[in-house]
């Protein structure tokens, strides 16, 4: 196996939910596509339509020249309209022309995957003209396509690898992101600690903290007097992570101890997904 060694957890993540995600959608009838998805806007299509899309772009494969019909009203900024070109090209295609396309893209990404030489910090294309490396690339690759293959399982009623590969490069990086939202976007002060307590088929318990100059920090070490507790089950802290639901519709899942205004400032900020 040529994939360097740091490579390999990812491709592995990522292989593991492209597998759930054929699998789940081979058997669907028509109907089952349009099925609404915890991914706001999106359709079981639209999902597996960006899955395919995404991968066609590590690919290399030249984006679909496409004009964006006016009415998509949840498209409101440059992000959200480059991820909705490779969506609405797909929204009129039926369910076997999905699975075909699907089966053949990720023959060809498990093909490149095998003759992947690349070192990990080699600089790849990305999405709206970004340069990740190669590694940020194939982690993204392996977050995305878990929480994809989670709202595909939402959607059709076949809960299922809540503690896959997958899951846990998502818990990493997800983690990797709660400094910024307690202590930049939450703002909480200086000198203060939160500890993110969570449980369920991951389970995980986090203090950040946040220095005299306002930046945060993490680690596992517990605080003895957080200014806000949060205790919540992984599903759930995914599902807010990943901004699939507010914190108000899953208020009987989060246990909250401390200042009622921050903690409602950090639950506010709690979606790190674009």
């Amino acid at each position: 196996m040529s994939l360097h060694p740091t490579l390999q957890p990812y491709a592995d993540a990522w292989t593991h939910s492209i597998d759930a995600i054929s699998e789940l959608v081979q058997p669907l009838v028509e109907g089952e596509w349009n099925r609404r998805t915890p991914c706001p806007a999106w359709s079981v299509r639209d999902v597996v339509s960006h899955v395919i899309g995404m991968e066609c772009e590590m690919l290399g494969d030249p984006r679909p020249i496409h004009t964006l019909p006016r009415d998509l009203f949840h498209v409101t900024n440059e992000h959200q309209r480059y991820m909705e070109m490779q969506v609405d090209v797909r929204r009129h295609h039926t369910g076997p022309e999905m699975t075909s396309e699907l089966e053949y893209t990720v023959i060809r990404r498990n093909r490149q995957l095998r003759n992947e030489t690349r070192e990990p910090g080699t600089r790849v294309r990305g999405p709206l003209g970004s340069d990740p490396t190669l590694e940020e690339a194939m982690r993204n690759r392996a977050f995305d396509v878990w929480v994809h293959e989670q709202d595909l399982r939402a959607a059709l009623g076949r809960p299922g690898n809540l503690d896959s590969p997958g899951a846990h490069v998502a818990r990493d990086l997800l983690l990797a992101a709660l400094p910024k939202v307690v202590a930049k976007d939450a703002g909480l002060p200086p000198g203060s600690a939160v500890v993110v307590d969570v449980h369920g088929p991951v389970e995980f318990l986090r203090t950040v903290r946040v220095d005299e100059e306002g930046r945060g920090s993490i680690d596992g070490a517990p605080s003895l007097g957080p200014v806000v507790s949060l205790t919540l089950d992984w599903e759930t802290y995914v599902r807010l992570a990943c901004g699939r639901v507010t914190a108000d519709a899953v208020a009987d899942r989060i246990k909250a101890e401390g200042d009622p205004e921050l903690t409602a400032a950090i639950l506010l900020a709690f979606a790190v997904t674009p």
